[in-house]
């Protein structure tokens, strides 16, 4: 048998390699002026290096929506992908709650 046609097995006992995490971020649609692209604010605190204070900061991602569901105002859940363009790297995997829409516990 030829170099070239020897077929390797993993040592037994070995399993492959876990499947890693997926990032998922939450924020909030700024922009739905473009098709299918949304500008999506996450918002986050740091504590300063120096100072020990919580600064508040933010990120501007561009995420793909495909069906043009989400709309200004709605905070999504989006996902890291393939490049779609120059700055657009990130896609909306579900939109978590509506603009405008509060979220009302009934009493029973």
């Amino acid at each position: 048998m030829s170099a070239a046609t020897q077929t390797t097995k993993a040592p037994a006992g070995k399993t492959p390699k876990a499947k890693t995490k997926v990032v998922t971020l939450q924020g909030q649609v700024e922009s739905d002026k473009r098709d299918k692209t949304r500008k999506v604010v996450v918002r986050f605190m740091v504590k300063h290096p120096k100072y020990g204070k919580f600064v508040r900061k933010r990120t501007v991602l561009h995420a793909h929506d495909e069906k043009n569901v989400s709309k200004m105002g709605d905070t999504v859940e989006i996902g890291p992908c393939r490049p779609m363009s120059k700055t657009k790297t990130w896609k909306v995997l579900r939109v978590v709650q509506a603009a405008g829409v509060a979220q009302v516990e009934l009493k029973d």
